[in-house]
């Protein structure tokens, strides 16, 4: 199984978009600090996820995410309903 996640930080208001096969794992790992990607910026708020039956499938939405992602594409994701 994979996961793509959204994280919010909490310092600078920034989105993170990521994807893993190990969700808690890695949303740990971004809280202490030992994602380069994420240090400093925290701490971190998980704003969304979804998972995929397969890390590939997961990846391929991460960057769908990534090719459009601006703040302002987010928020309107985060706060439409989901159907």
């Amino acid at each position: 199984m994979g996961w793509v996640y959204i994280l919010q930080s909490l310092s600078t208001g920034r989105f993170y978009v990521g994807s893993t096969v190990d969700f808690e794992r890695r949303l740990a790992e971004h809280q202490r600090g030992h994602s380069p990607a994420t240090r400093g910026r925290g701490p971190w708020r998980l704003v969304y996820q979804e998972s995929f039956p397969s890390l590939i499938e997961a990846r391929r939405r991460e960057f769908q995410l990534k090719r459009c992602k601006s703040a302002k594409l987010i928020q309107q994701m985060l706060q439409s309903p989901k159907g």
